[in-house]
């Protein structure tokens, strides 16, 4: 039985993960970092050689774009030297090495989706330690595979989705920025996408729902879609003031994937399928 090691269990999309995988007949580890401290050399050291898994997927990130402007050491220690450490280890052993990374390495400054050839040039502390990773992975092998994803919601975590539906329990109108266009993905997609490259050759790849639309208009389909009436309320990203700048421009294109069979579900029907399936848990 193939054995898949996932650092991150714990969060939303490492539980998507390691449930898909389970149900796909895998063996699976799964490390919260309460378990293992990807940016502690030993720590990733002693788990990899200690579990010897045949692949290895890091999902374990410092994702708060806000905090990372002021924690930097954090910020770099685990997307950058975090993502080396793993990646180093999973070559140790012979392993297949799957790491996640983010559409903040561009500088969200584009007009067309970003094609993964093209060159990172991140604006944010977040982005700038997410290319470190990415670049350090490089070095640690050949075999590695970057996925790089935007816009993040799944069961069980701190995401756009859920805030907007807490928000709309005590609100009647609620502002949500509408010049930041990006692609939203939904982890059962970014989890099966993953699954599936398992199976492809090491590379770069995007992987995010179709389609694209501001945080307004999906803050908009999410009131649409839940039957609800709170209206939302299109601002500026000045308007809004958020303390570290978001890119205005986000989404991924899909080449390396769709050459590869992948061919991702437009975001309003994951969208859809997310809403039914929390409904159903509630």
């Amino acid at each position: 039985m193939t054995k898949v090691l996932v650092t991150g269990a714990g969060g939303q999309l490492g539980r998507e993960l390691c449930r898909q995988l389970k149900q796909a007949g895998y063996e699976v580890i799964a490390l919260t970092k309460s378990m293992m401290n990807i940016a502690d050399h030993r720590s990733v050291r002693h788990s990899f050689r200690h579990y010897r898994p045949d692949i290895v997927v890091n999902t374990a990130a410092f994702t708060s774009v806000d905090k990372c402007e002021t924690e930097l050491e954090k910020a770099y220690l685990i997307n950058g030297i975090g993502a080396y450490y793993t990646a180093l280890e999973a070559e140790g052993i012979g392993a297949a090495y799957f790491h996640i990374s983010t559409d903040y390495v561009f500088n969200g400054k584009g007009t067309s989706p970003y094609k993964e050839d093209d060159t990172p040039e991140p604006s944010t502390i977040y982005g700038k330690s997410k290319k470190l990773g990415e670049e350090l992975i490089r070095l640690a092998g050949k075999g590695s595979t970057i996925i790089r994803t935007s816009w993040v919601y799944g069961s069980g975590g701190h995401n756009f989705v859920n805030t907007m539906l807490q928000l709309a329990e005590t609100k009647d109108e609620l502002r949500v920025v509408n010049d930041q266009i990006g692609s939203p993905t939904y982890t059962k997609d970014l989890a099966e996408a993953v699954i599936t490259l398992f199976g492809h050759p090491p590379g770069m790849y995007h992987v995010s729902n179709s389609g694209m639309c501001s945080w307004y208009e999906f803050a908009a389909a999410i009131m649409e879609e839940s039957g609800l009436d709170t209206t939302i309320l299109p601002v500026s990203t000045k308007e809004y003031g958020n303390l570290t700048p978001r890119p205005a421009y986000s989404v991924l294109s899909h080449q390396a994937i769709n050459e590869r069979g992948i061919r991702p579900r437009h975001w309003r029907d994951a969208l859809r399928d997310y809403l039914q399936e929390r409904s159903e848990v509630e």
